[in-house]
């Protein structure tokens, strides 16, 4: 055993902060979901050729840490958690505006998978969802503040409107399902 593994969580709880919790807790649900979606962000960035993407992916990774940390905070409430702000929320909010109106998107559903950046973007999207739901699920329980809420409900709408910038971008018409 060394540092990749402990092989301490083969019973089913992490060790985190010096506490066990069980796997399946919501807030180390939460802390799985929105690490996922961080890699998947990951992912995405590491695929785009866009200088501009990468940066605003790169930010939101790093807002997803403040919440990460935010939420871990709940377990343990001995350091200083960093706070998501409002203006982190508008920020996004003016992002999803912006893009609307350059592209004017058509409305329903699409099928993912036209653009390979894109598909990551929408694979981060739903990731994203299940994340939100996570942490919706563990407000039932806990204080959230209602900012990391309000972040979690746009960032699938915001990394929605990325993934249709880039089609619009490269050209490229998405089929939308033919329900047949």
């Amino acid at each position: 055993m060394g540092f990749f593994y402990t092989g301490k969580g083969d019973a089913g709880q992490s060790l985190i902060g010096g506490k066990k919790y069980p796997k399946d807790s919501p807030i180390v649900m939460a802390l799985g979901d929105l690490d996922e979606l961080n890699s998947f962000l990951g992912l995405a960035r590491s695929s785009c050729e866009s200088k501009t993407l990468n940066k605003k992916l790169f930010a939101v990774q790093e807002d997803l840490f403040i919440i990460q940390a935010r939420v871990a905070w709940l377990m343990f409430q001995k350091f200083r958690a960093p706070q998501m702000t409002q203006e982190k929320v508008s920020m996004l909010e003016q992002a999803i505006e912006e893009m609307e109106k350059q592209i004017d998107p058509e409305r329903g559903f699409v099928v993912p998978g036209e653009h390979a950046v894109s598909a990551w973007l929408d694979v981060a999207r739903a990731v994203s969802r299940r994340a939100e739901r996570s942490i919706v699920a563990l407000s039932g329980r806990r204080k959230i503040p209602r900012e990391i809420l309000a972040y979690m409900n746009r960032l699938s709408s915001y990394l929605y409107a990325l993934a249709r910038m880039e089609i619009a971008k490269a050209k490229i018409r998405e089929r939308k399902p033919h329900y047949l």
